[in-house]
């Protein structure tokens, strides 16, 4: 099980032409988803990644090995002995994440009977295809329904690993998840369903899910188990497990998806939650339906950022909302604010999260104009928060149908997001792997070659304070290689290797993580930066190699 809380080594470690004890520069705080309609409609169960023209998806560190080290000179390769040359060194950051569905074993796991060793290796294919597709943050699903992905005393483990709900898989693979995928220099963000209890109410349950222990509070609605969300200790049990999960597991972000108050049935049939509501307003509450439905979910959301800021404030918490906030607003098509309660201009504007990622899964052109909607949500920042628009990659599946997608239609849309990298739209998360894993299209070549061809980290968290650059890494010069390690290694989540093109210019050439990393070089100039958990970036320590 991957622990959080670390002890801090000894600053003595390996530099330059040998291992040299050297003071550590002082801490920066750097403050600086199926039916298509016209309108826009959504389809009520986009789980299976099925066709739609509004998308509704389900939208480790261990301790340095301290080298064995004497005190020889501070001497850096190239300086003649001089003690190591820090340059400032940076990039343009951009979040280019990917969802990772685990529900009906859509993306991992592809079935639900793997052995521990092809879950372990599958795992690893799919985080070395993400990085060779240029990608830096993994949204993975590890509550698709009121269960785990990981170990877990709140809830049982997911039936997706085993067939069966509660059931022991023998390992766990969010641990196995964040070695792998920090060790390629990608962001592993905690994908958490808040309200579905069950994805089919026909599911045989653990006897300590949720749909059990609150059975109360569990509302069958349109073939599924929904979590009342007017129950307090529904809120409760949530925030219960987002804290127990964000305090065992070291991950670098927290992602709510779209599901709050159910999506209608075909039928429009009302949700059932009237007796809950009738109780409220029998205990004096004053709010109208629509108004006390979306402060339930707005409380949720406000205080697990609070869980987030006070608890862990170097962990990214955002959700990805419907892309249409009110119909008409820009574009005609599902209300969200009033048929699922989902109010994200709040929670943005109060801060309550650190970026919204709103699902903008139709074509430029069409009457929900991607540019246009992307463009409406870039204008709701706030305090500098980040929009990271959510792109159908899926959409290229839909062979044979009106919304089968080009690759060019991707391509463009990430030009378009760049395009208001000024008004706060800092990157894209894509849904989902499976169809990057299989390059459908040839989208994950594109990926590689074009779109992401250069390395990129994420924008560093926009929450003042929130973000602190580690101390500058040490690097010893190996054969053709630099080994990279830190005087502080629990601050540290990636090292990365920058060239020196002209003097003064400096291009990011990889990102890697661990206690101890090496990176292959050439002779030249380069450079070597430690990045802190929420992405602030230290000095880089100049090397030269003749």
């Amino acid at each position: 099980m991957a622990t959080k809380r670390l002890s801090l080594i000894p600053l003595l470690l390996l530099t330059a032409c040998g291992p040299v004890a050297v003071a550590a520069d002082g801490a920066v705080i750097d403050e600086d988803a199926g039916l298509e309609v016209d309108a826009g409609d959504v389809d009520a169960g986009a789980d299976a990644g099925t066709s739609t023209d509004a998308g509704t998806p389900d939208a480790g560190m261990t301790d340095a090995g301290m080298p064995d080290a004497g005190r020889p000179d501070a001497g850096m390769p190239g300086d003649g002995g001089n003690p190591m040359t820090l340059v400032t060194v940076s990039h343009e950051r951009e979040l280019r994440g990917v969802w990772v569905a685990s529900v009906l074993n859509l993306d991992w796991p592809a079935s639900n009977n793997l052995s521990v060793d092809a879950g372990r290796a599958s795992l690893t294919v799919l985080v070395d295809s993400m990085a060779d597709a240029g990608l830096n943050a993994l949204f993975f699903q590890v509550r698709p329904e009121s269960d785990a992905l990981y170990p877990s005393t709140l809830e049982p483990w997911s039936r997706f690993l085993t067939g069966t709900q509660g059931q022991h898989p023998g390992w766990d693979p969010l641990d196995e998840l964040l070695r792998l995928a920090h060790a390629r220099g990608l962001e592993v963000h905690a994908w958490v369903n808040p309200y579905r209890g069950l994805q089919s109410s026909t599911v045989t349950t653990a006897a300590n899910h949720v749909t059990r222990t609150l059975a109360s509070a569990a509302i069958t609605y349109n073939g599924a188990v929904v979590m009342n969300p007017g129950e307090p200790a529904v809120r409760r049990h949530v925030e219960a497990v987002v804290s127990d999960l964000l305090e065992r597991y070291d991950v670098d972000g927290l992602h709510f998806d779209d599901y709050f108050y159910p999506y209608p049935d075909m039928n429009g049939t009302p949700f059932p939650d009237s007796a809950t509501y009738a109780g409220y307003t029998a205990d004096g509450g004053t709010m109208n339906l629509g108004d006390w439905r979306r402060d339930n979910v707005n409380t949720l959301v406000r205080e697990v950022m609070g869980i987030v800021t006070n608890d862990h404030p170097t962990v990214r918490f955002g959700i990805s909302p419907f892309g249409i906030w009110r119909s008409n607003m820009p574009v005609p098509g599902l209300d969200a604010y009033s048929v699922i309660s989902c109010d994200a201009p709040t929670w943005m504007a109060n801060g309550w999260v650190d970026y919204l990622t709103p699902q903008l899964y139709w074509r430029e052109g069409s009457a929900q104009d991607y540019s246009t909607l992307a463009s409406w949500w870039a204008m709701r920042n706030m305090g500098g928060r980040h929009l990271f628009p959510g792109h159908a990659v899926h959409q290229l599946s839909n062979v044979g149908t009106a919304q089968n997608w080009p690759l060019s239609e991707i391509r463009d849309q990430i030009a378009i997001t760049r395009s208001l990298k000024a008004q706060g739209a800092q990157g894209a998360v894509h849904f989902r792997s499976a169809f990057i894993q299989s390059n459908l299209k040839g989208v994950h070549t594109m990926f590689k070659t074009e779109a992401y061809a250069k390395p990129a980290l994420p924008p560093v968290l926009p929450r003042v304070g929130a973000s602190v650059a580690p101390a500058v890494p040490f690097v010893n010069v190996v054969g053709s290689s630099l080994s990279v390690t830190n005087p502080l290694p629990a601050t540290v989540r990636f090292f990365t290797l920058y060239r020196e093109l002209s003097p003064g210019q400096w291009e990011l050439r990889r990102v890697l993580g661990g206690a101890q990393v090496s990176f292959p070089i050439s002779s030249g100039t380069w450079a070597v930066s430690a990045i802190g958990r929420g992405g602030a970036e230290s000095q880089g320590v100049k090397v030269v190699i003749p």
